[in-house]
């Protein structure tokens, strides 16, 4: 079962169990499913790597919905937001450890054979294909900063 189905399949699971958060979070990721399926240029197939990139892109919208939220000390508002990135994260690979990055970030920069921060752009490149969805942008990022230093 692919992520498409396994939400649509979730959707009907939260309809049942009148759990009103979880339905709306997702009713929109198959909305973004949708939209990328029927997307100009694409096949009308959607690839579970396509669908981790959209929720991921998802659950960063939500973070910094909430963080805004909080910001302007609107506590319920944000606490919606989290609950939804939640639902979300439930359907995404585990995120690494910090541990865990530090050593994939290890073996890249070795495969690249990067040895200074002007290098950084390479080993991002590889990093950023490699850890798609496991890891955020900006961690990946600043570890690679720290270890090229």
């Amino acid at each position: 079962m692919d992520l498409f189905e396994k939400i649509s399949a979730d959707i009907k699971s939260a309809m049942l169990a009148k759990d009103k958060v979880r339905l709306e979070t997702l009713r929109g990721i198959k909305k973004e499913f949708l939209e990328a399926k029927t997307a100009k240029g694409a096949d009308g197939e959607l690839s579970d790597d396509t669908a981790i990139k959209i929720m991921t892109k998802m659950v960063k919208q939500r973070r910094e919905t909430a963080e805004i939220y909080a910001s302007q000390a609107r506590p319920e508002l944000a606490q919606n937001e989290l609950a939804e990135a939640a639902v979300i994260e439930e359907y995404l690979p585990a995120q690494l450890t910090e541990e865990e990055l530090a050593a994939e970030l290890k073996r890249i920069i070795a495969e690249v054979g990067a040895t200074s921060a002007k290098e950084m752009g390479k080993v991002m490149g590889a990093a950023s294909k490699a850890l798609a969805g496991r890891a955020d942008g900006k961690a990946i990022s600043a570890k690679v900063k720290e270890l090229l230093a």
